[in-house]
This record gives C-alpha cells, structure tokens and sequence, in this order.
C-alpha cells in the first residue's frame, strides 16, 4: 500500500509545476524539500515567454509575487559597442517578465499547497528505495514514505538520482553565472532589460535586469570550457562593473544590496538520463536549460508538467516514464542542437557582431528576434515540421487576459 501516490523532492518551479498538476487533478501528492521558503536561489530571474505561458496554464497569479516586473523589449550591446534595441509585440499580455526567485518559488509553493499538495519543507530526503509496487523514500527525521512514483526535482547534482545509482560523474554543468543585486540604479536599469555581448565573454554575456523598486539583478555566464575559466570569473566582476558603458546602464548611485553568487548550469537534454525506477527527473535535474541563454525557469515548469500528466495520463508506471520521455525529447532536444550550433557561431565576436547587425535591420527583424530570445516560440520550430501551426510566430503573449 502506499502512503502517497506521488512524492516530489524538490520545490523549486519544476517541483511546484509537478505538484500543482498533481494537485490540480485530484491525485494526493507530496511536495518536499530541504529549505523552508521563502528562500533564495541563485538565479538570473528572467522568465522567457514559455515560462509565462506554463505559468498561465497553471493559473498562477503574478500578483502572489512582489518584484513582479513585465518586460516590453530589450537592449542589446554588441561587441562594437552598437545598441540594438529589440521591441517585444505590444499586442495582449505578456512575453517576458522579472521575478526574484525568493518570491517567485515560495509563491509557487503556496499555489500548489492550495491546488491540496501536501508538503514536507525542511526535510531532507536521506534514501530513495525503489520496492516491489513503490517507492521508499526516507527523511532525516527517520520517517518513511512509500509512494507509487517520485518526481525528482532536486537539481543539476541531484541526491534521487545518485541515491538511485544513476549520478552523472564528475558533472559540472555546460553554463556558470555570476549574479549580484543592486540597489538605487539609474532610471536605464530600474526600468529596462540590458544584455551586453562583451568581446571577452562570448559566446557567454552580461546582463541587468529589472526587478522594481530601483534595484536589479545584474549578471554574467560563460560557457564552461571556453576562453574563460570558472575561477577568472570572481576577478573579472569589479571589471565589468568599472567598464564605462556598464557604469552608465547602472548609474553613479547604483551599490550593491548583497554579496555576489556564482552557480552552474546544466544544459544536456538530449544526453542526460530523464528517468530512474518509478522516478522522473524534472528541471535542473533533466539538465533541461536553454543551451544558448542558459535560462531554465521555462523549461523547469514545463518538465515538472508533463511528469505530472504522464503519470496522470498512463495507467501504468513503465508507461507513464515512456510517455514522459518521449514528450520532452519531442518538446526540447531539436532546440537544445540548434541552440548549440547557434552558440557554438556566437563564440566569434565577428559572428555576433555580424548577428546583430543582422537583427537590427528594421522593425519586423528586431521584433521577431526579441520573441525567438525569449522563447515565444521554440528554438528549432523552423526546422521541424510537425510543430508548425497557424499563427505559430504571431500568437499573443502569456496573461492576456489580465497583463
């Protein structure tokens, strides 16, 4: 017998989207992890339009989280120094957003909690068993649950997997960031998006988003491996904050309101494994970010997602895991090879610059590459056939019946 039918370990956004689908349909689920929330995760912030839309799916209310800040287009400095500025569509609802993570995830939480997930926060799950008919899951607290199916949400270095046997070994990610919040920037960062294609950082960059109150999460990422190292990455920030076209974005007043965070990426969809006995590996644990931009949050959700509604969908758990497999290989691993190829050419500050100048040709160019950057539609959509529809590169944004 089981205690649960699904225990999800981990409550970042893949964790609450699985949780909350659960939820959502009936099914008891359980919802763990080791913090309590709200708590902080390094991360860039951006939500892209995919992310949006698997929010609006899910009915969140954006209002459940105080930094909150829409974004209509973006800025971006090209290794020459040119400004190409990207317009989002001004047509309903959104296509791009902010959100501190300690907002975001703990609202994510609480959507699920009243969706009926049940949760278990500042546990630490200690042992992953997988029995005849279930799965045992063991806290430190000693206690046990034994559900049918457990969705592992618990990051790029995930415990489920390496307590199944199944840990990546010596794996550190494709992408590593850099990101500090600052506070009392100029009225160009507090109220715009920024992205800086710096010579010495390609194919990586840097970044300034909005986050209200006239503070922003400014950033940088490099691509593991490439001119740069991991361990340059700490003496390279004062740098890039000195740099006088920085400077200007950030203002003279701008200070920093914490000390900064550095954090890897996975990003190897197409190679990672996504499921272990009765389990699922959702998020970070897939290693499901954008190769290209390194952002996750989008793919995070959608992840969760769809292990929900396989096991929903299956009567049977070798089933639900084949169906789970099969849809985020269809939905991701077409863009993560052209995302790749993509940023493999961007490492040339020729090619970017080449790029760029390409993207700010006229307004249908920069409008529609400021919607491929964030995702309102798929990398590799162009290339594969099946996912073609009408009003596939025109649709409206996330929330337009409330934005």
């Amino acid at each position: 017998m089981h205690d649960v039918s699904t225990v999800v370990v981990g409550a970042g956004p893949a964790g609450a989207a699985a949780a909350y689908t659960c939820a959502a349909a009936g099914c008891d689920v359980l919802l763990v992890d080791k913090s309590t929330f709200p708590r902080d995760k390094f991360c860039g912030d951006g939500l892209t339009t995919l992310a949006l839309r698997e929010l609006d799916a899910m009915r969140f209310d954006p209002a459940m989280v105080a930094s909150w800040t829409p974004v209509e287009g973006a800025h971006l400095r090209a290794p020459s120094g040119t400004v190409h500025s990207v317009p989002l569509p001004d047509g309903p609802g959104w296509h791009a957003a902010v959100a501190r993570r300690m907002d975001l995830d703990s609202a994510l939480v609480d959507h699920a909690v009243r969706a009926g997930a049940d949760t278990k926060l500042g546990s630490k799950v200690t042992g992953v068993t997988p029995r005849s008919g279930g799965i045992e899951i063991q806290f430190d607290d000693e206690s046990t649950i034994v559900a049918e199916a457990c969705i592992a949400a618990d990051g790029m270095w995930s415990p489920t997997r390496k307590m199944l046997g199944l840990d990546i070994d010596r794996y550190r990610g494709e992408w590593h960031a850099f990101r500090q919040y600052w506070e009392n920037v100029a009225d160009a960062a507090a109220e715009q998006l920024w992205v800086f294609f710096e010579p010495d950082l390609l194919p990586g960059y840097m970044w300034s988003f909005p986050i209200g109150d006239r503070r922003a999460n400014v950033g940088f990422g490099i691509l593991r491996g490439g001119r740069l190292q991991t361990q340059d990455m700490k003496a390279l920030w004062p740098d890039l904050l000195e740099r006088p076209h920085i400077r200007a974005v950030l203002g003279a007043d701008a200070r920093p309101e914490s000390p900064h965070r550095a954090w890897p990426i996975p990003a190897r969809i197409d190679s990672a494994p996504l499921s272990g006995p009765r389990t699922f590996f959702v998020g970070d644990a897939a290693t499901a970010c954008d190769t290209l931009t390194g952002e996750g949050i989008g793919q995070a959700l959608m992840t969760g997602r769809l292990a929900a509604e396989a096991l929903l969908t299956d009567a049977t758990i070798d089933g639900a895991i084949r169906r789970y497999e099969t849809e985020v290989r269809a939905e991701l691993v077409a863009d993560h090879r052209m995302a790749s190829a993509l940023g493999s050419l961007m490492s040339n500050p020729r090619v970017a610059e080449f790029a760029l100048r390409a993207v700010g040709t006229n307004d249908w160019t920069r409008r529609n590459f400021a919607r491929w950057m964030f995702e309102d539609y798929p990398r590799a959509i162009l290339a594969t056939p099946r996912r073609w529809s009408r009003g596939m590169l025109s649709g409206d944004g996330a929330y337009a019946k409330v934005s």
